[in-house]
């Protein structure tokens, strides 16, 4: 179908859109949003019944038409998923309880289903080990993928009934699958360990379908590409990608090129701030990323990673610096859930100029000659570009800000600072060679 972007955006409130494609959902605009509802008789008593899928524009139509399907299937296979949601939201209020009375397990004459108990797993252990996402995507998987399985107590969980769920969502969604088995695993061990379920109690997710389940890959034009290929570029290939990137948006081209000129992830580069932005004593430029922003923020051996900024990279921040002052140098547009660009953006942008990316296929834009590559490959591809030119190992491990392993890095706390600055220059200099000279051949690395 065709959406019409243009005729959402003008719904007022209490007007809605149907999908013709898609019996029963429709977009619904109230007072201060529109929302993608499907409406469906409940297939217990045949009321008519609705849930909600998500937020326009945040969710676009082809997500909710893939959730909707899914919400269909359910439905004729005989769950109310209105019904099966409040349900969710009674056992996510219970973990609640028990979040706030520690020691108490349930309350009386509340019997714990699979689903509060993994709810519980989720608010009282996972929500403060882990960041706002992952605990959010916890509850979010059990919450769509446990099925009737979730109504059962978790002593009636056999070995077959535990195969069975995990098997059929390894057919279509292998992923999501293993993430299911894995966070069910730990449920259960932390619900024995707590004394929520008996000792005796096997867990079965540790279990079944071990080492069996794999990924098929990405879907490209309905085809399975199988395991994904861990890209790094040659250095013509960035070179090509340098001499094209003038044809894309100057804030992706900017962020594009600080995953080349400094290594770092990407989460951290649209996270930059002005006022992690400074000068040494010989007027060298600096960006020191606070330890609580980087990936590995839990580790106790971490600490402020300090990046140096070399040539374009330099040139870049310091306008951005001009411009936005001590906050974000990638701010976000107004009314944004978040300050600064979303990183996603970043590799949707990347696909838009794809061979392959199929988005608005009528509008002319620039494709890349360099095929298969998202912004992370970038990354990697400075890991290996540095050991192509020589760089020793514990340098270039240094430079993607990546921690020693073992006992090195109880003991090393060197942080590599002047060299790290010294190969980045030596790198971006064979980049800048490559994207002047497409015929460029490789500077053998010095002895």
């Amino acid at each position: 179908m065709v959406f019409d972007a243009r005729a959402a955006k003008m719904l007022a409130h209490g007007e809605h859109i149907v999908v013709p494609e898609c019996p029963g959902l429709r977009l619904v605009a109230t007072e201060s949003r529109k929302s993608w509802i499907y409406r469906y008789r409940s297939p217990e008593d045949g009321r008519m019944r609705q849930i909600k899928l998500g937020e326009w524009p945040a969710m676009p139509i082809a997500r909710a038409m893939a959730l909707w399907d899914d919400a269909r299937q359910q439905r004729e296979a005989g769950i109310d998923l209105a019904k099966r949601r409040k349900e969710a939201r009674a056992q996510e209020k219970l973990a609640r309880q028990s979040a706030r009375q520690p020691g108490t397990p349930a309350r009386p004459g509340v019997a714990v289903t699979v689903l509060g108990l993994a709810l519980q797993y989720a608010e009282l252990y996972a929500k403060p080990r882990r960041k706002e996402k992952g605990y959010k995507e916890l509850v979010r998987l059990v919450n769509s993928l446990l099925g009737d399985v979730g109504m059962l107590e978790p002593t009636e969980v056999t070995r077959g009934i535990a195969f069975d769920l995990i098997d059929r969502h390894s057919k279509e969604r292998p992923v999501l699958a293993m993430s299911l088995r894995r966070e069910l695993g730990s449920t259960w061990e932390w619900a024995i360990d707590s004394g929520r379920l008996p000792e005796d109690t096997p867990n079965w997710w540790r279990i079944v379908l071990k080492g069996k389940i794999s990924s098929k890959g990405r879907v490209i034009d309905g085809v399975h590409q199988g395991a994904p290929v861990k890209r790094a570029l040659s250095f013509r290939e960035v070179g090509t990608i340098l001499r094209e990137m003038r044809f894309i948006s100057p804030v992706i081209r900017d962020l594009l090129t600080l995953y080349l000129w400094t290594g770092c992830r990407g989460a951290e580069i649209v996270q930059m701030e002005g006022a992690e932005i400074s000068r040494d004593e010989r007027g060298a430029l600096w960006w020191v990323i606070p330890r609580a922003k980087i990936k590995m923020a839990r580790n106790p051996l971490a600490m402020d990673l300090r990046v140096p900024l070399i040539g374009r990279a330099c040139e870049i921040v310091v306008a951005r610096v001009e411009q936005y002052g001590q906050g974000y140098l990638f701010p976000a547009r107004p009314g944004a859930r978040i300050g600064h660009v979303a990183q996603k953006n970043v590799g949707v942008a990347v696909y838009n100029h794809a061979k392959r990316c199929r988005i608005r296929p009528e509008l002319e834009r620039m494709r890349w000659s360099v095929d298969d590559w998202a912004p992370h490959d970038l990354r990697r591809t400075v890991r290996t570009c540095l050991s192509s030119i020589g760089c020793s190992s514990d340098v270039a491990e240094a430079v993607l800000g990546h921690l020693p392993g073992g006992d090195e890095a109880v003991y090393d706390r060197h942080d590599y600072s002047e060299s790290r600055r010294e190969w980045l220059t030596k790198l971006v200099a064979e980049f800048e060679r490559h994207e002047a000279d497409p015929d460029a051949v490789m500077a053998r690395p010095a002895a």
